[in-house]
């Protein structure tokens, strides 16, 4: 019977635990509290990291893949900038300039200076258009990937793509021999 019951508590604190983490991660996926002008603080700051490292880049690394199954460092970079469009269009309520896949599959994405505009381009699409809004804004449902967020929300999940991607670009200048860029926190 002791044992029984000990087995129930056990489960019930587990389902509780649980609930609680499934509860306040929904909370945490559909609303922000980010201000537009601090959103748009991060983004220009991300662009002028983002832009140290194709500057950092050789003409050579933009075709370079560590392995055939990894897109190349050109690609990566047209995979930040396709992200960037759209899911900051959504974000932004304005229509994307390109459809998925058009960057990065394109032969744009083996030139150093085609990349780098697009990418570059990219960033004021999402910058421009967070100037046009207001925190209210930023509260507005959308959705992304099948997941209901707000604005706000959205935005932070397009800037976390594009940190998480560009720090992947890290190896790829580390492999050719290339110092890739110091943090850019602040």
């Amino acid at each position: 019977m002791k044992k029984n019951t000990l087995i129930a508590t056990a489960i019930l604190a587990i389902a509780t635990v649980a609930l609680v983490a499934f509860t306040s991660k929904e909370k945490s996926a559909s609303t922000s509290t980010v201000a537009v002008g601090q959103l748009t603080a991060n983004w220009e700051r991300a662009k002028a990291y983002t832009k140290e490292y194709l500057d950092a880049a050789s003409e050579e690394t933009f075709n370079y893949k560590p392995t055939n199954e990894m897109r190349s460092f050109g690609q990566q970079m047209m995979h930040i900038a396709e992200a960037n469009y759209g899911i900051g269009a959504t974000a932004v309520g304005k229509a994307s300039p390109v459809t998925f896949g058009q960057l990065e599959k394109s032969d744009k994405a083996k030139s150093k200076a085609e990349v780098t505009k697009a990418v570059m381009e990219s960033y004021d699409f999402v910058i421009a258009g967070m100037k046009t809004m207001n925190d209210q804004q930023l509260q507005e449902m959308v959705k992304i990937f099948n997941f209901d967020m707000n604005k706000g929300t959205a935005l932070e999940k397009a800037f976390e793509h594009q940190t998480h991607h560009r720090g992947q670009t890290t190896v790829y200048l580390r492999l050719k021999g290339i110092t890739p860029p110091g943090e850019k926190l602040f």
